[in-house]
C-alpha cells in the first residue's frame, strides 16, 4: 500500500497515512442498481397506476442516458480486445448482462402487470391484431391523413446506401420480395418514423365506446407497410432504435470560440458511435444481423424487447388520460416558513439567514420572489448569476432580461457544457448578450456547476450585497420535482466571498482568500479530506466523532479512502447516497463503521449536506457538489457553512435524521454491493422522510400556498 501525506486542519499535525486497500464497487453496475431501485416504485401496489408507468419510463430515460454516456469505453475495449485496465472485454460482457436483465425486468412489468392493470381501468393501447373493423378503418384514415404524407421509405441499393439514423429515433426495417420498378431485387428498405408525430393517438369515442383506447404510431405504420411498397411483397420487418454515444467532445485547448464549437458539436451528437440496438422481440435473425453489421455492433449490444422499443415515449399516456385517482394527489409547496409574504426580502434577509427546503417550500415564492423584487427595485444596481440548467422556457431568464431593460448591470456565468442542456444554454447566452447583459462562460476546462445569485443594492451611501446559494439548479420545473436546499443571506463575509468568486470566474484573476466558502477545484477536495482525517485522528484518541453526508453519488477514491481511514479509527459514518456508490458498506475489517443508505421517493433526492461532529461541536456544510472526481477537480463547485444553530438543527432533522429513520422508501447497501430494502420499506404504513416533510409543510387551511 502506498502512503499518502494528508495536511490536517484544526491544529492537527500532518501525518503519513496509508491509503486503505479497499475493494471498491463498480460505478456502472452501481448506476444500474440505482435504476433497479427506481423500477421498484413501478412495482409498488401503493403507488397510483399512472405514476407506476412514470417510474417505468424514468428508468427507460435513465438507461438511454446511461448508454449515451457510459457504454462507449466498454464497447471500445471489446472491439480492441482489451483484457487489462478499467474497461475490458469482461467489463463489457458483465455490463451488458446486467443491462439485459434490467431491460427484461422492465418489459415483464410492462406486459404482466401494468398493461393488464390499465385494461381493468378501461385504458388500453390496442394492437393491430386486436382492433375491430371500425377501429381498423379509423386507423387507416388517420394513416392516410396524418402519417403517409410524412413518410419516405428508402430502398437500399448502391445509389441509396444505409441512411443516417439519428440517436434514439424510431425506424422500421423491412425485407421485401419481388423486384422494384427498375427490375432490381434490392430487398431491404428503411422507414423513418417522423418525430413530429405523437407516439400515442387516442381513438375517438365512436370507435372506443366508453373506454380510453389508444394506438401507437408504430402500430399504425406497421399495419400499413404494404401500402408503402406497392407491387412488392412485405416479408420480415421490425421496429428498431439505435442509441449513440452522445457525450460532446470539444478540445477546449484548441478552441477560440467555445460557443461556436459546441454548436457544431451539437449537430453531430445525434450521429455518434452506435452503442446499443433495440429491436422488436420478433425481429428475424437475418434483419437483426443486418442491422448489427450496419452499426458495427456485437451481438451483446442487441436488445430484443417484448413491447414498444421506445418505451420512454409511453410517458405521453399520463397526459392523455385524467383520472385523478391514478395519479399522486397534487402537491403544492407552501410559502417558505421563514418568509413573511408581502414584506421586502431585503428587510428580512438583513435580520437573519433564510433557508428554503424545496420542493416542500416554494421555489416560486422564495427564490423567484427574491429575484423579482431585485429586478423591480430601483435601488438594485447589479445582479450576477450562474446558469447551469434553467430549461428552454424560464421565468428566471425572462427576469434577467427585464433587469437589463431596466438599466441594471446583469452578469451571467452560463455553463455551455451542461450535458443535454447545451443548446438551451447557448440560446439563453445569445439572448442575454443581444440586449446588453455581460455573459461569460466560466473557466475553460471546468464546468461551472456552482449555484449562486448575487444582488448589489444601494442603501444610503453604502452598497449592500444579498445572495442566494443553492444545492440545485435555477429551474422552476425541476424545483417542483427535486429536493434541494436554498439559502438567502446578507452576511457581509459570505457575500464578499461570493463576489470574489464571480470576479474570479469573469476575469480569471487570482482567487483571493475565501473566509466561508470552499471552492472546487481549489479548496473543496482538500478541505473535505482534512476534515474527515481530523475526525479520524480525534476518534483514535477516544473522542466521539461522527460524519453524516447526503449526496447523489460517491465515486471519488481519495474521499472514499479518507472515509475508510476515519471509520477504521472509530468515526461513526452514515452516508445517504441516492445513486452510484462505489464504497462498500459494513465490509468486515474494512468499513465496519460505515453505513450507506439510498432513499428513492416521489421526489428526486438532490440536496447535498455534509455534517461533521466532534464531541458536542457541530459543523454543517451545504454544497452543489457530489463526491465525485469530476466535481472536485474538473468543476467549479461551492460548499458553504450553515452558521445559524437553528437552521443547522432544522437541516439535521429534515435532511439527515428523517432519512436515517426512513423505513418506507430506504435501501441499505450490503458489503457485496447489492441493496436490500430496509425492513418495512415498500409498505405504505412505514415512516417515509418525504411523506413526513410533505405533511409538515402542508398548510391545513391552504394559506401560504402558491
Amino acid at each position: 500500500m502506498n502512503a499518502v501525506v494528508i495536511p490536517f486542519s484544526n491544529g492537527v499535525a500532518e501525518a503519513a497515512l496509508a491509503a486503505p486497500d479497499v475493494p471498491f464497487l463498480d460505478r456502472d453496475h452501481s448506476i444500474l442498481a440505482f435504476n433497479e431501485r427506481v423500477l421498484d416504485w413501478a412495482h409498488r401496489a401503493d403507488v397510483p397506476l399512472l405514476e407506476r408507468l412514470r417510474y417505468l419510463c424514468i428508468v427507460s430515460s435513465n438507461l438511454d442516458e446511461f448508454f449515451e454516456v457510459r457504454a462507449n469505453p466498454h464497447l471500445t475495449a471489446l472491439q480492441n480486445g482489451d483484457h487489462k485496465g478499467e474497461y475490458t472485454i469482461q467489463s463489457f460482457e458483465a455490463l451488458a448482462a446486467a443491462a439485459h436483465k434490467l431491460v427484461d425486468a422492465q418489459y415483464a412489468l410492462y406486459n404482466d402487470e401494468l398493461m393488464p392493470a390499465f385494461a381493468r381501468e378501461g385504458i388500453e393501447v390496442v394492437s393491430h391484431g386486436d382492433r375491430n373493423a371500425a377501429q381498423k378503418q379509423w386507423v387507416h384514415e388517420y394513416f392516410e391523413r396524418e402519417v403517409r404524407p410524412l413518410l419516405i421509405p428508402v430502398g437500399l441499393d448502391p445509389a441509396h446506401p444505409f441512411p443516417q439514423v439519428a440517436n434514439k429515433s424510431l425506424n422500421f426495417i423491412v425485407r421485401l420480395g419481388g423486384k422494384d420498378a427498375f427490375g432490381r431485387e434490392n430487398e431491404i428498405a428503411i422507414v423513418k418514423v417522423p418525430r413530429v408525430l405523437p407516439r400515442l393517438i387516442r381513438m375517438p369515442s365512436k370507435v372506443a365506446s366508453k373506454k380510453a383506447l389508444f394506438v401507437s404510431l408504430s402500430s399504425v405504420i406497421r399495419a400499413h407497410l404494404e401500402h408503402l411498397f406497392p407491387g412488392r411483397e412485405v416479408g420480415q420487418f421490425s421496429q428498431f432504435r439505435v442509441t449513440r454515444h452522445s457525450d460532446l467532445a470539444v478540445d477546449e485547448d484548441d478552441v477560440r470560440d467555445l460557443r461556436t464549437a459546441l454548436r457544431l458539436g451539437l449537430q453531430h451528437r445525434h450521429y455518434g458511435q452506435a452503442v446499443r440496438l433495440e429491436v422488436a422481440a420478433g425481429c428475424s435473425d437475418y434483419l437483426a444481423s443486418f442491422l448489427l453489421q450496419q452499426f458495427r455492433l456485437p451481438e451483446q449490444a442487441l436488445y430484443r424487447v417484448h413491447g414498444p422499443v421506445n418505451l420512454v415515449r409511453l410517458v405521453q399516456l399520463i397526459d392523455l388520460v385524467d383520472p385523478p385517482r391514478l395519479l399522486f394527489p397534487p402537491y403544492k409547496p407552501s410559502f417558505p416558513a421563514q418568509l413573511a409574504p408581502g414584506r421586502s426580502f431585503f428587510d428580512q434577509m438583513k435580520r437573519r439567514d433564510i433557508l428554503i427546503h424545496q420542493p416542500f417550500e416554494s421555489f416560486e415564492g422564495g427564490v423567484l420572489g427574491f429575484l423579482r423584487e431585485a429586478v423591480q427595485d430601483p435601488k438594485v444596481l447589479a445582479i450576477k448569476q450562474t446558469i447551469y440548467r434553467t430549461g428552454a422556457e424560464s421565468e428566471l431568464m425572462d427576469l434577467l432580461r427585464e433587469a437589463v431593460r431596466r438599466g441594471k448591470e446583469v452578469s451571467a456565468v452560463v455553463e455551455l457544457k451542461a450535458r443535454f442542456d447545451e443548446e438551451a444554454n447557448i440560446n439563453w447566452a445569445e439572448s442575454l448578450e443581444a440586449i446588453g447583459a455581460q455573459v461569460v462562460y466560466g473557466v475553460v476546462g471546468l464546468k461551472t456547476h456552482a449555484k449562486m445569485l448575487l444582488v448589489t443594492r444601494r442603501e444610503g451611501k453604502q452598497l449592500t450585497r444579498y445572495a442566494h446559494l443553492s444545492t440545485g439548479n435555477y429551474n422552476p420545473r425541476t424545483a417542483k420535482l427535486y429536493t434541494d436546499l436554498s439559502l438567502l443571506t446578507a452576511d457581509p463575509t459570505m457575500t464578499a466571498d461570493i463576489e470574489n468568486v464571480f470576479f474570479h470566474l469573469a476575469s480569471h484573476s487570482r482567487l483571493p482568500r475565501l473566509h466561508h466558502l470552499w471552492l472546487a477545484p481549489f479548496h473543496l477536495h482538500r478541505k473535505l479530506i482534512d476534515r474527515i482525517d481530523a475526525l479520524g485522528e480525534a476518534a483514535a484518541q477516544k473522542r466521539e466523532a461522527r460524519i453524516v453526508v447526503k449526496m447523489n453519488a460517491l465515486t471519488d477514491r481519495p474521499l472514499m479512502q479518507a472515509l475508510v481511514r476515519a471509520g477504521q479509527r472509530g468515526v461513526k459514518i452514515d452516508l445517504l447516497v441516492r445513486g452510484a456508490c462505489m464504497l462498500p458498506a459494513r465490509l468486515p475489517g474494512v468499513t465496519d463503521n460505515i453505513k450507506v443508505r439510498s432513499v428513492i421517493g416521489r421526489f428526486l433526492e438532490h440536496s447535498r449536506v455534509f455534517y461533521f461532529r466532534l464531541d458536542g461541536e457541530e459543523q454543517l456544510y451545504l454544497s452543489s457538489a457530489d463526491w465525485m472526481n469530476r466535481n472536485m477537480l474538473r468543476r467549479v463547485e461551492l460548499a458553504w457553512p450553515v452558521t445559524d444553530a437553528r437552521l443547522r438543527q432544522r437541516i439535521v432533522d429534515e435532511c439527515l435524521v428523517a432519512y436515517l429513520e426512513d423505513d418506507r422508501d430506504a435501501w441499505d447497501l450490503m458489503p457485496d454491493g447489492h441493496y436490500k430494502r430496509v425492513k418495512g420499506a415498500g409498505e405504505p404504513k412505514g415512516h417515509g422522510a418525504q411523506a413526513a416533510l410533505m405533511a409538515r409543510y402542508a398548510a391545513p387551511d391552504g394559506q401560504g400556498q402558491e
